[in-house]
């Protein structure tokens, strides 16, 4: 749930970076970080977690204009992609307003996509969130392997895996690239606006600190 700053005059929103080990969850923040104005961000900060890596930084984009007055703060986490660090996974997410779900496009990392989106859906189950109420976004990784000596998934095969009930946007990308990886941002970013927005409007208001 998002925290309103009125000291700062800001809503901080935290949009978490989800999937399978080494899809390109931490690749996409460190893109995203080396892109960004020094002016409007926070430092990053890595957790490591015995062989996995949790990343967070936070920022102001200047794009998504105010809700009630109150600029919007964009925080981006990422969580451990091994299994045996659920607890981890589950602890980051508390308080989540919204998901990226990096799938890997690698062919061979298609039962470890699917096992990761469900275990995304239990987790927030067990914080009582349904995932069809969450803004969600799904970004298919290492589209640049396409035509090379690793076989990777079709974009259809992928929807069809991950998004055919969900039918939340879809991006393909390149995290290493670097392609798909602000469309996805700015997609979440307006999506989890766009509820916050709406929930503080409607007087369900953010928590105050």
């Amino acid at each position: 749930m998002s925290f309103i700053n009125f000291a700062g005059r800001e809503i901080q929103c935290k949009i978490v970076y989800y999937g399978p080990g080494r899809c390109g969850k931490t690749t996409n923040l460190k893109y995203i970080y080396s892109r960004i104005r020094a002016n409007v961000k926070g430092k990053m900060i890595s957790i490591d977690t015995k062989g996995d890596k949790t990343l967070f930084f936070d920022f102001l984009p200047l794009d998504l204009g105010k809700v009630g007055g109150f600029s919007i703060r964009i925080q981006l986490y990422t969580v451990p992609g091994q299994v045996h660090y659920n607890a981890t996974r589950k602890l980051v997410l508390k308080g989540v307003d919204g998901v990226v779900f990096v799938a890997d496009s690698l062919k061979v990392r298609r039962e470890k996509n699917i096992e990761s989106l469900q275990n995304l859906i239990d987790n927030l189950r067990d914080e009582s969130i349904d995932i069809r109420d969450l803004p969600l976004v799904m970004q298919y990784n290492k589209r640049d392997l396409q035509g090379g000596a690793v076989p990777i998934l079709p974009l259809e095969v992928l929807e069809k895996d991950l998004n055919s009930e969900l039918k939340v946007p879809s991006f393909p990308a390149s995290a290493i690239e670097g392609y798909g990886v602000f469309e996805t941002l700015r997609a979440i970013s307006k999506l989890v606006a766009k509820d916050v927005s709406r929930r503080v409007l409607s007087g369900r208001k953010a928590i105050s600190r």
